[in-house]
């Protein structure tokens, strides 16, 4: 089993229990990559505590900072480790503040999107003060938290199965807090399935929990605190895409038509027509020259018209004088 363990010899147990927790934030931190220029941000953690910690009627406070799994990109990063020990809180025992069947985390960006993934499958977490008796169990949580280029963040979280707090089955309600309380032991309010969104960023958590235990009002062990399970968080990328996305038909669909419609009319005519007094029409629509022949009395037709005359004429006259020729021989 992957585990993050730590080892504190002592001779008594407060000494040891001082140590152990004083000691587990610098072991247990996570390697943090830092995002510069227009690059997103994702952030993933199975669990994290924000524990206050009082021993021995008070006379020692120690806080407990600790954390299981938690990444941070924008290079993409994964953990897997099972559970996270202190050693010495129990009487120089070790404590599980957390061990899972199945705890992952990962982190991952690039010009495109950010996204925060968390899976957590049969989870228990212990406090100490309570070494036979676990603050919480759930059957699986999952956190998302995705951030693309173009579109609106995303923020989810799921808590599936069952869940257990202070060894009693509780059902939580959905989207809001649930408070369990059993004497002699201690108290926990658990907030469920916090998500939140903006226009550039999403975070999710499955489950966080507000913890005040002393057992039997010993002050042995007094805890106060909060405990985060499955969290993710998301920071969208800038300035890597252009500020409007590509239309994926064209702009102005082609039409079946010219871009310019004819017009219903004809094409205009010429802007100077021929004159209606310099022309006659001929038998092939065209036109004649156009010199004005009014003005001398004649026409392209005079010539034809003078033939015609004569022919008469000359026919008029053979006629005339047969006629004569005839009248003679006869008398």
């Amino acid at each position: 089993m992957n585990s993050n363990t730590f080892r504190t010899p002592g001779r008594r147990a407060a000494a040891a229990t001082v140590a152990a927790l004083t000691v587990g934030p610098v072991l247990l931190a996570a390697p943090a990559a830092q995002a510069t220029g227009g690059e997103g941000r994702a952030t993933a953690v199975v669990l994290r505590t924000g524990l206050d910690v009082s021993l021995l009627g008070k006379t020692v406070d120690v806080p407990l900072r600790v954390s299981l799994n938690e990444v941070k990109a924008p290079e993409t990063e994964n953990e897997t480790a099972l559970s996270v020990k202190v050693q010495g809180a129990e009487g120089g025992k070790p404590i599980d503040v957390l061990a899972a069947d199945v705890a992952t985390s990962k982190a991952t960006v690039d010009e495109e999107k950010a996204e925060g993934y968390v899976n957590l499958v049969k989870a228990r977490v212990h406090v100490p003060g309570l070494p036979l008796l676990s603050l919480i169990e759930v059957e699986k949580v999952t956190s998302k938290a995705l951030c693309e280029v173009g579109r609106k963040p995303v923020a989810e979280s799921n808590v599936l199965g069952h869940v257990t707090v202070f060894g009693k089955k509780t059902t939580l309600s959905a989207g809001g807090r649930t408070q369990v309380s059993v004497p002699g032991v201690g108290q926990v309010t658990l907030d469920l399935s916090r998500t939140s969104t903006t226009s550039r960023t999403a975070a999710a958590t499955a489950l966080e929990l507000k913890v005040e235990v002393d057992p039997l009002k010993l002050g042995v062990a007094e805890v106060n605190g909060t405990v985060t399970l499955a969290e993710a968080t998301c920071e969208t990328p800038k300035g890597t895409a252009p500020t409007e996305k590509p239309t994926e038909e064209p702009t102005g669909e082609p039409t079946g038509q010219p871009t310019q419609e004819p017009s219903e009319q004809p094409t205009p005519e010429p802007s100077v027509k021929p004159s209606d007094a310099g022309g006659i029409k001929t038998d092939n629509g065209g036109t004649t020259p156009t010199q004005n022949l009014a003005e001398t009395g004649g026409s392209s037709t005079t010539p034809y018209l003078a033939g015609g005359a004569l022919a008469l004429l000359v026919a008029g006259g053979g006629a005339l004088a047969l006629t004569r020729s005839r009248a003679r021989s006869r008398g």
